[in-house]
């Protein structure tokens, strides 16, 4: 028996309808307006009011604990910044603070600490040098507290640098700021030596001897 094709037109309408209605039933959105808090918001569950819970008495924390303040932050007890280093100095030190300083420094305060990288060279406001006065007599903590906080045009680079690295480029930094202060007596006898033979600035170069 045929049906009217009208009737099966009808039918069709519908069958696409009811599977549309069935698909948008399970269209649900749970996964974007999940049941939550937000920081810091008040809650009616919890007897205090506060969606946000106290840690459990005994909770130890993993990967970010600062028990030094002072290595976290480059601040003393007096609440200024420390003038020593508190870590260990040596060469592999003062290497990886060269070695960090020269990735993340030198593009806009160039390998010397002049202020003069590429950044600053294709128009990025000049840093002030390491060499100047000023930030000659800064404390150490100082250099370490820019790093982690910033300053000026200078964003944090907290999440590029471990706290130790900050210390090895602050320490690097001193290493460039003494370098171009330095007296000849302040050398070992070998460097003096090769400082003396050099010709005096602006001398003509000595004429080559050919045979």
């Amino acid at each position: 028996m045929a049906f009217p094709a009208a009737l099966g037109s009808r039918v069709l309408r519908g069958a696409v309808a009811l599977a549309l209605l069935v698909g948008a039933a399970g269209c649900r959105q749970d996964m974007h307006n999940q049941p939550r808090y937000k920081p810091l918001a008040e809650s009616d569950f919890f007897a205090d009011g506060q969606a946000a819970r106290p840690l459990p008495p005994g909770t130890v924390a993993q990967g970010t604990l600062r028990e030094n303040r002072i290595l976290a932050t480059g601040i003393g007890p007096d609440g200024t910044f420390v003038r020593e280093i508190p870590v260990g100095i040596d060469r592999a030190l003062l290497d990886r603070g060269r070695d960090r300083f020269n990735v993340f420094c030198s593009p806009c305060h160039d390998r010397t600490g002049g202020g003069r990288g590429m950044i600053v060279l294709r128009g990025f406001k000049q840093p002030e040098p390491y060499s100047g006065d000023r930030l000659r007599a800064q404390p150490i903590g100082y250099f370490y507290d820019v790093m982690t906080n910033g300053f000026g045009q200078m964003s944090s680079y907290a999440d590029k640098l471990t706290p130790e690295d900050r210390w090895a480029v602050a320490a690097y930094i001193r290493v460039l700021q003494v370098s171009q202060h330095a007296e000849a007596e302040q050398l070992p006898a070998q460097d003096r030596e090769a400082l003396e033979s050099l010709p005096p600035p602006g001398a003509a170069p000595a004429a080559e001897t050919h045979r």
